[in-house]
């Protein structure tokens, strides 16, 4: 056998990292690769690529400006905004160059944490594990599976690279290496704003397994991040302002929801790892619908003492296991952020919030069994444990081939699903499967009386099936609900023309612009109804109004040319149906 460090240990430690890289690749895709045939799914999809203008148009100066000064459904991540148009640049609209986009990043991030974890601790065989079960774990589907989610994917290479940087950097200090290191934190931030904890994390590796708090003192190190600690809060900010609308559901859950809930899901996510069954796209917030479905005391008291007594169990034995303190709370601190102390959104956990934070459970356990269980099996154990868990990863990623198979599955594993039943409905409704639609809309209109939502998309499904007086009863419903909603009262005046109620639909077409100004739509449906009452001068006003907000508007084109004749300005009716 060589010795250690000579050249031909070296170079058979490189076939061997060759090896597990090669191997890393090949789970990944014979989990995911199935995803380049499967579709876009009706759960923001929709609003973050297919039919978001700023987006479809692809890669552009207009848009890249945009990604950095503006907002991407709620969020900011100028980098994930921008990869967005870059596939809609290269494929169109084809779902699956977009899921290929995903699998490949998912792809590169796998084996960068292998070869910064061996880069580390200089165990091969551990950090391959570590990484493969990070590969194809079933609670990674979702973040790979699901074209939304490009942010999980893309800000996981940058913590990845951010990680080799900073143990580039801790080996030996340079300025250069620390600003290569910030630009790559800085850039997984633009990716998605979860890393804010990174500095905190980087803090654990210095106790383990870099070593470095018996080196420099814990002032040094803690100050050393402080420049990083001033990117995490920039960009926290940044996404809190972006987030406000989203952030209106905490006014609807109590503190001590939230709290108890996160809690809760801290515990759930350990059970989903050990036990990756019943996983679903969303899961409904026990404090949702206060006091009904609120989360039992001890529930959460259960939860609050699994966890005290895991710290501080990882805290006594750090001497002897010091991996234990930086699995541990690198599960913790980079859950935090999506905890739900702070609620974005009304799910009570999602399986995409693991994504990075349980890297820190796979390296405690890989290192404590391999500690504890000094057996020449274990390669085998840990080959049936990857077997089965890319088994079961790639049935979790059937579901996602379309939003009927995947919402189906929600209903099936969850109860009291109202954003699955919805988005169900929703897709049956398009598909033209509409008695199917407004059955499942209307079990959700039962279920919840008082949201909006649900009465306007089953007003829609209504409208779709010629039933305009139920839909009219429906949009009704919801305005009374949501007092500004342009849309329900741009429906409601189609469902009332359809009925022969010319004027009351002018009523909820103008309250429709008033509440959007740039509403194209709604004036043009209103210039239709004032040419049909003879209130040519009207029709032209809402017209004009409709193309200024719209300037390619063929059907208003031509419909404003037939008002202007009416008015005897013949040449001004030809320029319009030129131009239409």
């Amino acid at each position: 056998m060589a010795p250690q460090g000579s050249p031909q240990a070296k170079s058979r430690a490189h076939r061997q990292a060759l090896g597990v890289c090669i191997f890393l690749v090949a789970i990944t895709w014979l989990v995911f690769a199935q995803t380049v045939r499967y579709d876009f799914v009706n759960y923001d999809d929709s609003e973050y690529v297919y039919a978001n203008p700023n987006i479809t148009h692809g890669l552009s100066i207009h848009g890249v400006i945009h990604a950095f000064a503006g907002r991407h459904w709620d969020n900011w991540h100028p980098l994930t905004t921008v990869s967005h148009m870059l596939d809609c640049q290269l494929y169109g609209l084809h779902p699956g160059g977009h899921h290929l986009t995903n699998i490949l990043l998912h792809t590169i991030a796998v084996v960068l944490l292998f070869l910064v974890l061996q880069q580390m601790t200089g165990a091969i065989w551990r950090s391959a594990f570590v990484a493969a079960v990070f590969a194809i774990h079933p609670l990674r589907v979702e973040s790979v599976a699901w074209i939304s989610e490009r942010k999980d994917v893309l800000s996981a290479v940058f913590f990845m690279l951010t990680l080799g940087a900073y143990v580039r950097y801790a080996k030996s200090p340079s300025t250069g290496r620390y600003l290569t290191m910030s630009i790559l934190f800085a850039l997984g931030l633009m990716s998605k704003s979860m890393l804010v904890t990174v500095p905190f994390v980087l803090l654990l590796l210095d106790y383990w397994p870099l070593n470095r708090f018996t080196k420099r003192s814990s002032r040094q190190l803690i100050l050393e991040k402080v420049p990083l600690l001033a990117l995490s809060a920039a960009a926290g900010v940044a996404t809190l302002l972006v987030q406000r609308s989203s952030l209106a559901v905490v006014e609807r859950l109590p503190v001590v929801s939230r709290i108890g809930n996160g809690l809760v899901s801290c515990v759930i996510y350990v059970k989903q790892m050990i036990w990756p069954v019943g996983l679903a796209v969303f899961y409904p917030h026990p404090g949702d619908q206060l006091p009904v479905d609120q989360l039992p005391i001890w529930e959460i008291a259960l939860a609050a003492m699994l966890l005290a007594l895991a710290s501080v169990g990882v805290i006594v034995l750090r001497h002897k296991f010091p991996y234990f303190v930086t699995g541990w709370f690198w599960y913790l601190v980079m859950l935090l952020p999506v905890v739900g102390l702070i609620q974005v959104g009304s799910q009570a956990h999602a399986d995409r919030y693991t994504y990075l934070p349980q890297i820190g459970l796979y390296i405690l356990i890989t290192w404590a069994v391999a500690d504890l269980t000094a057996s020449r099996r274990q390669r085998g154990r840990a080959a049936i444990i990857v077997g089965v868990l890319s088994w079961r990863a790639w049935v979790q990623t059937s579901y996602w081939r379309d939003s009927e198979t995947l919402f189906s599955h929600a209903l099936a594993v969850t109860s009291n699903n109202d954003v699955a039943e919805n988005n169900l409905g929703i897709f049956l409704k398009r598909k033209g499967r509409l008695d199917e639609a407004i059955t499942h809309l209307q079990t959700l209109v039962k279920e919840h009386p008082n949201d909006a939502e649900t009465h306007y998309n089953l007003g829609n499904a209504l409208l779709k099936k010629g039933d305009s007086q139920s839909a009219i009863a429906a949009y009704e419903k919801a305005i009374s609900i949501k007092l500004r909603y342009p849309d329900a009262h741009y429906n409601l005046g189609i469902a009332l023309d359809r009925n022969g109620q010319i004027d009351e639909a002018i009523a909820h077409y103008q309250q429709a612009v008033r509440e959007d100004p740039h509403y194209a739509e709604a004036y043009y449906l209103l210039g239709n109804d004032f040419l049909e009452k003879a209130r040519t001068d009207d029709a032209i006003a809402a017209y004009e109004q409709a193309l200024k907000s719209r300037p390619a508007y063929p059907e208003v084109q031509n419909n404003i040319g037939f008002a202007l004749l009416q008015k005897g300005r013949p040449s001004e009716a030809i320029a319009h149906w030129q131009n239409a």
